[in-house]
């Protein structure tokens, strides 16, 4: 009888994609809880791209009490990133929302040069993210330094990013609230997806 490769990999059927999605679904309540407060939103993010991380690469996730670890010691880095991002955030959204309204000038070549800078943004962001969850939920200044590299290193990796975060932004608005954390789960997945390569080695912050 003939042994069986130990080198090849099982198949994966159904079961184990409604697996990933239901997990993945876990990861976003679990995000969305855990960022309640808002000022813990860094450190909840850092958290659940660590975890998504470990998933991708080991096979896995993480216990409970290394999850809890890792968001309890993301707190005090987590707050300034979240505070930056929300502050961020507000200025584009209200110069995007000013341009549109005819409210300042520029018309449509600075709406859509605004929406493309967001857009970059956005997704600079998301490899910030995915940086810090190879790090194990630490080190924000390094990963966003990590990140900048991977820009210029890989400009369609930032691109992919950028269009995940603005997939990502449209579906936001089209669900229903409670279908949020979900995305939020998916979205976390996927920029992982996309940004994969191997690992820029970050020092903690």
């Amino acid at each position: 009888m003939n042994a069986v490769p130990q080198d090849v990999p099982a198949r994966r059927d159904w079961r184990d994609v409604l697996r990933d999605a239901a997990d993945l679904a876990l990861v976003g309540f679990a995000l969305v809880v855990g960022a309640l407060p808002v000022v813990t939103a860094g450190a909840a993010l850092a958290t659940a791209s660590a975890a998504v991380h470990d998933r991708i690469t080991d096979g896995g996730w993480p216990d409970a009490r290394t999850t809890l670890r890792r968001y309890v010691r993301g707190l005090p880095a987590g707050v300034p990133v979240t505070l930056a991002v929300l502050a961020g955030a507000v200025l584009l959204g209200a110069d995007l929302a000013a341009l549109a309204t005819g409210r300042v000038p520029g018309g449509a070549p600075a709406l859509l040069v605004t929406g493309v800078v967001t857009a970059a943004l956005a997704g600079y962001a998301g490899l910030v993210v995915v940086e810090v969850g190879r790090a194990g939920g630490r080190g924000w200044r390094a990963a966003a330094r990590a990140a900048a590299r991977s820009c210029l290193a890989r400009p369609g990796g930032w691109a992919a990013t950028s269009g995940v975060c603005c997939v990502a932004g449209v579906l936001t608005a089209l669900v229903i609230p409670v279908a949020l954390p979900i995305l939020a789960g998916y979205a976390l997945a996927a920029l992982h997806a996309v940004a994969r390569r191997p690992a820029v080695a970050v020092e903690p912050s």
